[in-house]
């Protein structure tokens, strides 16, 4: 009997050692799972054979006046970019003045696609895009083929390489992408050039294909329209007039919603936190998030009206369809749509300053002029708005000048 009584004693004992070890285990899983979102690199990638891809960019448009993206041309102005970065003009010797990159027209602009690896050791991945509806217009490191979209063929991801990434003197907002704990990648040279370095693959360019959103504006409502059988998530309207800023977060959608102009009574500060808060639950490391945001935040936030929304992961791949060898673990993909809005009051303002265009100060005609310049590569489509309203002869000719001139 006593026996009996140790013997169920010990398994007593066994019982709560395991339950011990258990619960232990299931808290630090837990804490593993719910630990910050650069920590789960190492979770996601933790053995030698395993591979996570994350993606983001912008799908930038203009809604017409039916809310529907209406055809521009996105590559009107000077670069932004290093010169470093490859073009479809390298063909023609590589000139960087792009005579026939401004002259395309297209509904989209597909802005700074960047594809960032994590791995643990070094691997060699190959990687392909295709665009059947649009076209590549820059792109680094170096390519195999750039046709219906962009191969790099096989490259080395390579974690913790100290390899050196280009750098030029002027300020570009193509380097913060760089800020996050991807491993480099480097890809060979071809007929006789170097090897090329760089923390990610980055791509851009034009297309013309359906996006799932329309905006409209309607007096002070914005009616928004998800166009596309899947949900639309994580919306926000947002507008800067004179320097004051409002934006209002919306809920994710399918069919139609109306919303009142945001109030002008917001901070930057509280829309980053809202857009990396966006970012990260959306499936991009915090690192990401904050890169993608600080790539853009002197463009998103600048005078005007627009809305942001994430796009459906099924759409993002039937319009960009992904190829990567081998098979990723983990492929994360967050494309945002930035839908551009023309308001009134845009309008009301450059028609000002086209009156004034024929003053006889060259001050006056020099400060009007870069009123028009300051809505950039959007200056175009507001012209040619107030150009299907506008009777006076000589303003319509003013307005056909300066649209002729790539006058953005």
């Amino acid at each position: 009997m006593k026996m009996i009584t140790r013997i169920t004693s010990r398994l007593i004992a066994g019982c709560f050692l395991a339950f011990a070890i258990a619960t232990v285990v299931g808290v630090e899983l837990s804490k593993a799972r719910h630990s910050p979102v650069d920590k789960s690199i190492q979770q996601n990638a933790s053995s030698d054979n395993r591979l996570v891809v994350h993606e983001w960019g912008t799908f930038t448009s203009i809604a017409g006046k039916d809310g529907v993206a209406l055809e521009w041309r996105p590559l009107n102005g000077a670069s932004d970019l290093p010169k470093f970065v490859h073009t479809m003009q390298e063909g023609a010797g590589g000139l960087r003045s792009y005579p026939s990159k401004g002259d395309l027209t297209a509904r989209v602009r597909m802005e700074t696609p960047v594809l960032y690896f994590y791995t643990e050791s070094d691997m060699d991945v190959s990687v392909k895009v295709d665009f059947p509806k649009g076209k590549i217009t820059e792109w680094y490191p170096q390519a195999r083929n750039v046709s219906a979209g962009i191969d790099w063929g096989k490259f080395k991801v390579m974690p913790g390489a100290a390899l050196n990434f280009p750098v030029e003197s002027a300020e570009s907002h193509y380097y913060p992408a760089r800020e996050t704990d991807a491993a480099p990648v480097q890809v060979c040279g071809t007929s006789g050039k170097p090897a090329q370095a760089e923390k990610f693959l980055f791509y851009r360019g034009v297309g013309t294909f359906d996006l799932p959103l329309s905006v409209k504006l309607e007096g002070e409502s914005i009616v928004l329209k998800n166009l596309g059988k899947d949900e639309i998530s994580h919306l926000v309207i947002f507008e800067n007039r004179g320097g004051q800023i409002g934006y209002r977060l919306c809920d994710a959608f399918t069919g139609e919603m109306t919303h009142e102009r945001p109030a002008l009574d917001k901070n930057i500060d509280s829309l980053l936190q809202d857009l990396k808060q966006i970012l990260v639950s959306s499936g991009l490391y915090e690192k990401e998030a904050e890169a993608m945001i600080k790539t853009w935040r002197n463009d998103w936030f600048n005078e005007g009206t627009r809305v942001f929304y994430i796009l459906p992961r099924s759409l993002t791949d039937a319009i960009l369809p992904l190829t990567v060898n081998p098979n990723p673990t983990e492929i994360v993909r967050v494309l945002v749509g930035r839908a551009e809005v023309i308001t009134p009051e845009m309008e009301k303002r450059v028609q000002q300053q086209i009156s004034l265009l024929s003053d006889p100060s060259p001050q006056v005609r020099e400060t009007a002029m870069r009123e028009i310049r300051k809505y950039g590569r959007f200056s175009e489509p507001i012209l040619k708005r107030l150009l299907e309203t506008e009777n006076d002869p000589s303003i319509r000719s003013a307005l056909k000048a300066l649209i002729e001139t790539h006058g953005a």
